[in-house]
């Protein structure tokens, strides 16, 4: 099978190693990890990939080139989204069985991801986007936590406070410790690669 994982960020030198392009941060060190070949442009998508395997199972790596608020322009050109139908009547769910979007969550504390399924964006534009591109919310997400106080922050903060700090840049520090994060993400993707959403999921805890 083949899958697509998508790191959000925003492009440009000037939004390196912000939080809100934690996605992108994640995707080039899994593909660091794995041996992947360079990024490299695609007009088409409007995106850089980058293309190779996880054990037997063909990877699509892509980082949107167009901003955060507009990632789901690049998912709308990819041919080899796979779309499953489950369920009937109002329970039928619409789901793309191999797309994984990495991205951060203000909901989330720092130094810590989870894997979710079936969610609504919470607010997230670059997730909203994909959304839209792809008509349906069923598909695999690891969230990144930013911030500590994240909830709290999230909903008594105007939307200028939370651009701050999304747009604000990691510390030396906390930079270290995303390099130590990158190694359980990276276990998660290969799992959810190689062994599917569900396995994945129920193991979120040991990575």
């Amino acid at each position: 099978m083949s899958y697509t994982i998508v790191g959000l960020g925003n492009p440009g030198s000037e939004y390196e190693n912000t939080r809100h392009n934690s996605g992108r941060f994640f995707l080039e060190a899994f593909a660091k990890e794995n041996d992947f070949p360079d990024f490299v442009p695609d007009k088409k998508l409007k995106a850089l990939i980058s293309e190779g395997k996880i054990g037997k199972d063909k990877v699509l790596l892509v980082e949107p080139e167009s901003f955060m608020n507009n990632s789901g322009e690049s998912l709308r050109k990819i041919k080899d989204l796979r779309f499953k139908f489950k369920g009937k009547g109002k329970e039928k769910i619409n789901e793309v069985t191999n797309l994984v979007v990495v991205h951060d969550d203000l909901d989330i504390p720092f130094g810590k991801f989870k894997i979710s399924f079936n969610k609504s964006s919470g607010g997230h534009r670059g997730v909203g986007s994909i959304i839209k591109a792809v008509k349906t919310q069923a598909f695999t997400r690891i969230r990144v936590g930013i911030a500590a106080s994240a909830s709290v922050v999230k909903k008594s903060q105007d939307e200028a406070a939370v651009d701050k700090i999304i747009l604000g840049k990691f510390k030396p520090s906390e930079m270290e410790e995303l390099k130590k994060l990158s190694k359980s993400i990276n276990s998660a993707l290969s799992v959810l690669v190689t062994e599917g959403r569900e396995t994945a999921m129920s193991r979120q805890g040991s990575f």
